[in-house]
């Protein structure tokens, strides 16, 4: 029997006189709900995809993430933490991250699943769906336990980068999409699955990563360097590579590291402790220093920032579903509870005041998802249609942007409509919220992203008004005030830095107010048009305009199991 399961009931029968100590009104377990047939919205932007057979793999997924025995997976592989082990017994250096067997069994799953690699192993034709497959596992995953995913995401991004060299992409391919997990510390060549890590930022650089002080010396080894270094956020530093940027003669440029060196010794990285993070607390992130570390040149040097862009926007991607993830599940448990805990005569969503904040929330995870997976779309298609591209690189930074900073606040109001038993560490929402930062803050913080997108619009004022357009002619005269203006904004390079943020959050909310009108009813579009464009700016939720029935979208959005 998982923890999650018992209820108390048996306590009955021994009560006796203690009355008052009977357990009632308390809300019983959300498990066992199926996280991919409970999610209408989810299931409807699949459509176009969704055979038999991968429909039957989502189910089963769905069924697996809901259930109490994944919960205490994923609880147990954020309490019993990782621990580092420099050196063995004997002195000797080790440079080791021991895990709890649930993370194993986590990576196991979601490894066979194709979260690391999947996009990478199907056709390359139009039909392409691997991007939205692979985006709704991860969404369904993240639900559960968010923290493994980091290295998932990792490997699937570095493929991008190590496809620039087509020696490296063709020697570490296979292993890496073969579907095992293989966490045994071994080198590549005696091992039948692989990842790969990423690090980027260094103590005097961080999102500055021209700054990076890590050199590339040539070795002696052929097409070798040799890299002298440090890393302040080495992550996952079991993988079985890393991709670093070091400064090389022509300066910074990408290096594949590998934990072995060709001839099977240790590779010369060091790491020195672990963060103690305020959460993603199953994933390492380890301080890492390099002593001569062997590694090979990834694309060209003295290009290393344009040999990972495209790493970074796959890993934005990554950041925007499995932020729309963790806000779908504190929405769950907050509808969940609201369903079932019972104040006066009537259930918590009963009263008025409730159903309006739930609603209010409801509609930002459903457009979160929305936009997560139509961005997803956007990729699948972008190599043969030329509005997906444009989709594609413009809403890329916006959906980061906008997805990630609304999953603190959303996660806190449903610890909020939870109430007291929210704040306690055996309830999932604590861990949810430490975990919600995580995404933000990688791959481009909000102001990084914001300059992105506004060095797109100056340079490709024609791509930012075709995708405008393409808005416009999707959500009609209720978007005519932004789109022009957002048009004249963002294509100006007289416009202010400063003033940018407000426009990538409007880009955002029309991105993700398009796609809830192609995959959602009208109504649920409609109230998020009139609750996020054509609203003033608001600070909490609760601010649903009374024309839309709040109880009709919860049970949409969120249907009771």
């Amino acid at each position: 029997m998982s923890t999650s399961e018992y209820s108390g009931e048996a306590e009955a029968d021994w009560l006796g006189p203690f009355e008052t100590h009977r357990v009632t009104n308390q809300v019983p377990p959300s498990d066992g709900r199926n996280l991919f047939d409970g999610d209408p919205v989810l299931v409807a932007l699949l459509e176009e995809v969704l055979e038999p057979e991968t429909e039957d793999e989502l189910y089963r997924a769905g069924a697996y993430w809901g259930s109490g025995d994944a919960r205490d997976v994923a609880r147990l592989a954020n309490t019993d933490l990782p621990v580092l082990r420099t050196h063995d017994r004997f002195g000797r250096r080790l440079d080791m991250v021991e895990y709890h067997p649930a993370y194993h069994a986590l990576m196991n799953r979601s490894v066979a699943a194709g979260l690391h690699a999947s996009i990478w192993d199907g056709p390359s034709d139009a039909d392409r769906q691997q991007h939205r497959l692979r985006a709704a596992r991860l969404y369904l995953t993240a639900q559960t336990e968010p923290g493994h995913t980091g290295p998932l995401s990792n490997t699937n991004a570095a493929l991008a980068a190590l496809a620039t060299t087509p020696a490296l992409f063709e020697e570490w391919l296979p292993a890496v999409v073969s579907r095992r997990y293989d966490h045994r510390f071994q080198p590549i060549e005696q091992k039948v699955g692989a990842t790969l890590g990423t690090g980027f930022a260094e103590k005097q650089a961080g999102t500055d990563i021209r700054a990076c002080r890590t050199v590339a010396e040539w070795s002696d080894m052929d097409g070798a360097h040799r890299l002298i270094g440090h890393k302040w956020f080495l992550s996952a530093p079991m993988s079985d590579a890393f991709l670093v940027l070091a400064q090389a003669e022509q300066g910074l440029s990408c290096f594949l590291m590998p934990r072995f060196c060709p001839d099977g010794s240790l590779n010369t990285i060091q790491f020195h402790r672990l963060k103690n993070k305020l959460g993603n607390s199953s994933n390492a992130t380890a301080e890492a220093e390099f002593y001569g570390a062997t590694g090979f040149l990834v694309g060209e040097e003295g290009r290393g920032i344009r040999t990972v862009l495209e790493m970074v926007t796959l890993t934005r991607l990554d950041g925007a579903v499995t932020s729309a993830g963790l806000m779908r599940a504190a929405l769950v448990e907050a509808v969940h509870h609201a369903r079932h805990r019972t104040v006066g005569e009537e259930t918590l969503i009963e009263a008025p005041l409730m159903q309006r904040v739930l609603a209010d929330m409801a509609l930002d995870s459903a457009a979160a998802t929305a936009l997560a997976l139509r961005l997803a779309e956007a990729f699948d298609k972008a190599a043969d249609d030329e509005e997906e591209q444009v989709f594609a690189r413009l809403v890329a930074p916006a959906a980061k942007y906008w997805i990630c900073k609304s999953a603190p606040g959303l996660i806190a109001e449903a610890m909020e409509c939870v109430g007291g038993n929210a704040y306690v560490e055996e309830h999932v929402l604590p861990r949810l919220y430490r975990e919600a930062p995580a995404a933000m803050l990688a791959e481009g913080p909000g102001n990084v992203l914001a300059r992105d997108l506004r060095r797109l619009g100056v340079r490709m004022p024609d791509v930012v008004g075709t995708l405008l357009e393409s808005f416009r002619a999707e959500l009609g005269d209720l978007v005519e005030e932004d789109v022009v203006a957002l048009r004249s904004a963002l294509t100006d390079e007289d416009t202010d830095e400063g003033l940018v943020r407000p426009l990538i959050e409007r880009l955002a909310l029309l991105a993700a107010a398009s796609a809830l009108r192609r995959n959602a009813p009208r109504v649920v579009a409609d109230a998020f048009v009139s609750a996020r464009l054509n609203a003033s700016w608001r600070a909490s939720y609760g601010m649903l305009d009374g024309r839309y029935n709040a109880t009709a979208l919860i049970d949409f959005i969120v249907p009771d199991a």
